[in-house]
């Protein structure tokens, strides 16, 4: 049973940032909350985080690991029992929450530690299972981006309608899974007759890195996402968006400048062009072609002048920027005479913590009523 005394430093509390379940560790913390906050769009249960949640040590890495995966088994076993009997929606609840659950249980795990690979494996499997069973099926691809690379998306439509429907690309930060997106998502866009398109953009998840300096793969696989949806008859061409989650919004907002096709984009937390220069050169060989105009800020409002489609930056009151920077952004905006929205999440409406993690469907129904708002005056 899990109990606190509220002097307690060390105990599990509530403060402005969300749940911190080990005010000592706030890195454990963090990720726990990503999880607990899954479980108001299907991705965990409540029960579930906080039985686990009580047989961890905080900064064993270990124990996270083990109690993580033995609940995650324990879903996708009562998934697949559910299957055999006949009760498909049982079977996807358990899968879904199976697969964010395996996600959970790799976070703390080195690269290369053979366990890693086999929970990705299987955070995979059960969302390739959840996908499948959709009504109607969600498609699993591997869209070409350019030569001899491809990036891994998953295809979701809200009906069987054959009408084409608008979409939504989702990209994430660089150590992102396309995964989390189920979670996070789909029942926001299905509820809205929205597609969506979740991405792992070059050398995420399973999508191979690219090979020599290629400083624009971002811009082109993105690109290469909406030529694929181009030729898709249950698509209107004119309505693609681009959503760049938590650290994605580097790309997003980059793809936005770069492809006029796009009708609207949501950049979470900001632009952030040092971090997407970064996750490339991380990949690249060629380090004085990227840096050659110097070193970028962390953050540079300015670039959102060079994107032509309505734009949302979202991000929260306790998220990577201070009051002061909030304030600059806002000062910016206005000077730029573009549909440039601006919605800075408050602790005391929650969705305040770093890409929303303590409350996202606060942020994901906001961000879809106004994607919805500019797509309808398409």
């Amino acid at each position: 049973m899990l109990t606190w005394n509220a002097l307690d430093a060390s105990a599990p509390c509530y403060d402005q940032r969300g749940w911190t379940q080990w005010p000592q560790n706030e890195e454990y913390s963090f990720h726990f909350m990503k999880v607990l906050g899954s479980a108001q769009e299907g991705g965990s249960t409540i029960s579930e985080c906080f039985m686990t949640a009580s047989r961890i040590v905080a900064g064993d890495d270990e124990s996270w690991y083990r109690e993580w995966k033995k609940i995650a088994d324990v879903n996708k076993a009562r998934g697949d029992s559910a299957l055999a009997q006949g009760h498909t929606l049982t079977a996807q609840g358990n899968w879904l929450r199976a697969s964010n659950y395996y996600r959970a249980a790799a976070v703390f795990l080195e690269a290369g530690d053979r366990r890693r690979k086999g929970l990705l494996d299987q955070m995979r499997a059960c969302s390739h299972l959840y996908i499948r069973h959709l009504s109607p099926g969600g498609e699993i691809l591997r869209i070409p981006c350019f030569e001899g690379s491809y990036v891994e998306a998953y295809f979701l439509r809200p009906s069987v309608s054959a009408a084409p429907t608008p979409v939504v690309i989702c990209v994430g930060a660089p150590d992102h899974f396309k995964d989390e997106h189920l979670v996070k998502m789909h029942r926001q866009a299905r509820a809205r007759g929205v597609s969506l398109l979740l991405v792992d953009l070059p050398g995420q998840g399973e999508s191979p890195p690219t090979r020599g300096a290629m400083q624009y793969e971002v811009e082109t696989a993105i690109s290469g996402c909406v030529d694929y949806l181009m030729m898709r008859n249950d698509v209107d061409g004119r309505r693609i968006v681009i959503w760049g989650d938590s650290m994605g919004a580097a790309f997003a907002s980059r793809a936005a400048i770069s492809d006029d096709r796009l009708a609207a984009a949501v950049c979470d937390a900001g632009i952030w062009d040092s971090l997407g220069r970064h996750f490339i050169m991380g990949r690249t060989s060629d380090e004085e072609e990227l840096t050659e105009e110097g070193t970028p800020s962390v953050w540079r409002p300015d670039t959102l002048g060079e994107i032509g489609c309505p734009t949302l930056v979202t991000f929260g009151e306790h998220d990577w920027l201070d009051q002061r920077q909030i304030s600059e952004f806002r000062r910016h905006f206005s000077s730029l005479g573009r549909d440039i929205t601006l919605k800075c999440f408050s602790a005391a409406e929650t969705a305040a913590s770093h890409a929303h993690s303590d409350n996202p469907t606060i942020a994901n129904e906001y961000i879809f009523d106004w994607i919805s708002s500019r797509l309808s005056a398409l």
